[in-house]
């Protein structure tokens, strides 16, 4: 069922309207607007969007459950410094440094690349950067919208990965380059998201995530050079492998990007890849024994609230 278009007026040239105007006026904010995007932000969005679409329903009954699991995962976060009260400081640098040849990464690529004040690449990174949860919201809509078969599936294995991170974190809260370096326990390095920021004048919305409590050692795995992975790996399954090596660059970018600028070590990034494919392979498992009744109970949902189940 449809929803009712009748508080947006029913002549059609209104409705083409308002649905071209809001497009146009979404698509600038998500690339104008400076500010850091939230999953409920982004939730918000998306739904006028498709409730001009007569589908706010549908999209609220998928979607819905989704952005609540995440939100609940980053209020979680908030409470690790509390339940685990040692930081890790000195394994990621041994690994990182054994692995390469007694350097640091992160050191390295800030001698080769700082230039002490932000410029185009650094603007790059960390926009990228900011995409932590844009891009997987927009792949969602995409596989919801065109491969719905998949989308199940799709946001099961980042619950799984977003999860099993949370978990590590109160196994083994560990602490970036940026505040190993403000311990003085590598060399100086800058931290390059500050500058950054200032210089796009990035502020907050008003969000519920504004009184999500940060957990400054949620290092190890690394989510930021994980979503992307996920990404990709989930195109390739609903798109082909074309679309998938289109895409490469952006887990690619990611990896360089958290490393130069002093978020992240190789070795959560490593433990970030592992953590993609070991929640890839639980996802179907999980979806070969056990998907029919996940496809039973979301049909239930769904007519229960006058949504259209997902096919496959």
């Amino acid at each position: 069922m449809r929803d009712k278009l009748a508080f947006f007026g029913k002549h059609p040239l209104t409705v083409r309207g308002m649905r071209l105007f809001y497009i146009v006026c979404m698509v600038y904010i998500l690339v104008f607007w400076r500010a850091f995007w939230t999953p409920d932000l982004l939730f918000i969005m998306f739904f006028f969007l498709f409730l001009l679409y007569g589908q706010g329903r549908q999209f609220f009954v998928n979607f819905g459950p989704f952005v609540a699991a995440l939100l609940a995962y980053d209020s979680l976060r908030g409470v690790v410094p509390f339940l685990s009260k040692h930081v890790h400081f000195t394994e990621m640098i041994d690994f990182d440094k054994w692995l390469f040849g007694g350097h640091l990464p992160t050191v390295v690529l800030q001698q080769w690349w700082y230039s002490g004040h932000a410029v185009w690449y650094d603007f790059f990174f960390y926009l990228l950067y900011m995409c932590h949860f844009v891009a997987p919201m927009i792949a969602a809509v995409l596989i919801w919208k065109y491969r719905p078969q998949h989308y199940l599936r799709y946001g099961l294995a980042f619950l799984i990965l977003s999860y099993g991170g949370f978990l590590t974190y109160i196994a083994f809260p560990a602490a970036p380059p940026w505040m190993a370096s403000e311990m003085h326990l590598i060399p100086t390095i800058h931290k390059i998201s500050s500058d950054v920021w200032w210089a796009l004048g990035v502020h907050n919305f008003p969000t519920i995530y504004q009184y999500l409590s940060p957990n400054l050692t949620a290092a190890v795995p690394s989510l930021h050079s994980a979503y992307p992975l996920m990404i990709v790996l989930f195109v390739n399954r609903a798109f082909g492998w074309k679309w998938a090596l289109a895409l490469a660059w952006y887990p690619i970018a990611i990896w360089i990007g958290i490393v130069y600028m002093g978020e992240h070590y190789v070795f959560d990034a490593m433990v970030g890849v592992a953590y993609v494919f070991i929640a890839y392979w639980l996802t179907a498992l999980i979806a070969n024994r056990y998907g029919h009744h996940g496809r039973r109970l979301h049909t239930r949902i769904a007519n229960k609230y006058g949504a259209k189940p997902l096919s496959g």
